[in-house]
């Protein structure tokens, strides 16, 4: 408990404009609650999936600022800040917008804190399938790059329109990357943005995106970028990565189907645990 509150002040400590400022806890009926500012327009996914009341649609211009205001959150936590800050469950229902959509990354109650230089502790698994990178199973350990893989699945579901897991016409599941993969190997990548913005976006900004949430969600950790190369990504600075070459997607694919299939069975979509929560919904 003591140290669970030391991790609690911490992060109230936190100041960045894109990070939802925690106010404080509170315990009621042994629960532990954490208290964070009032954030008007809600959570993210609510947009991405039609569950606001006047069915906005996300326009092109406010899913790149989005986006890229989560990415500027990662820099602080991973870079910025005094400590390391993993957030361990980066996803849609997790960014709130402010009055002007500018989003904010919330809900800490998973993040862990060490410090710079320091090898991190194996702990159990939390966080959200469908945004878990395949290394968690294997180390258990949350680092900065397995923020960036669920930033990448993020980025793709924000472009997409998407959820991480995706139901087929034949009714099964077909992981979310997997399916913007497909679609880069046939040349079709026009056709995994969201067709709910009807063809008006920035073409280039938009292939940008669901390539930098190909490479973010890179099934070998030491292939993905840092958070700072995102955001020189994202600004212009550097050159868009490219995409495999045409004779390495399967091989890749195959990959990304090899991390997720395993993990996927060995955690069932609803849990006891707590900690590890369906991509359907929040924790």
């Amino acid at each position: 408990m003591k140290e669970f509150i030391a991790e609690i002040v911490s992060i109230g400590r936190l100041q960045n404009q894109n990070l939802v400022h925690l106010l404080g806890y509170c315990r009621r009926h042994g629960e532990l609650l954490l208290v964070y500012e009032y954030m008007p327009k809600g959570s993210l996914d609510k947009y991405l999936y039609g569950e606001v009341d006047n069915n906005s649609t996300l326009s092109w211009d406010q899913r790149f600022w989005i986006i890229r205001g989560i990415a500027s959150a990662l820099i602080y936590l991973h870079e910025e800040w005094e400590k390391v800050v993993v957030h361990r469950d980066i996803k849609a229902s997790n960014v709130l917008l402010d009055d002007e959509l500018n989003a904010r990354l919330g809900d800490f109650g998973l993040a862990r804190l060490y410090d710079r230089g320091v090898e991190q502790e194996t702990t159990r698994v939390v966080g959200t399938i469908g945004y878990l990178a395949p290394e968690l199973a294997r180390t258990g350990k949350g680092t900065p790059l397995t923020d960036v893989f669920a930033f990448g699945i993020f980025v793709l579901e924000v472009t997409c329109g998407q959820r991480p897991i995706m139901q087929s016409t034949q009714d099964k599941q077909v992981m979310l990357v997997d399916w913007v993969l497909e679609h880069a190997q046939h040349g079709s990548l026009a056709d995994a943005i969201d067709v709910r913005l009807k063809g008006d976006y920035n073409v280039e900004e938009a292939y940008l995106a669901l390539k930098l949430g190909l490479l973010c969600s890179h099934p070998f950790a030491c292939a993905r970028p840092s958070m700072r190369q995102v955001i020189q990504y994202l600004d212009g600075h550097i050159e868009p990565p490219e995409l495999p070459a045409h004779q390495s997607f399967q091989a890749l694919a195959l990959m990304q189907n090899e991390g997720f299939d395993s993990y996927i069975m060995s955690y069932p979509s609803s849990t006891s645990a707590g900690t590890i929560s369906s991509s359907s919904g929040g924790r």
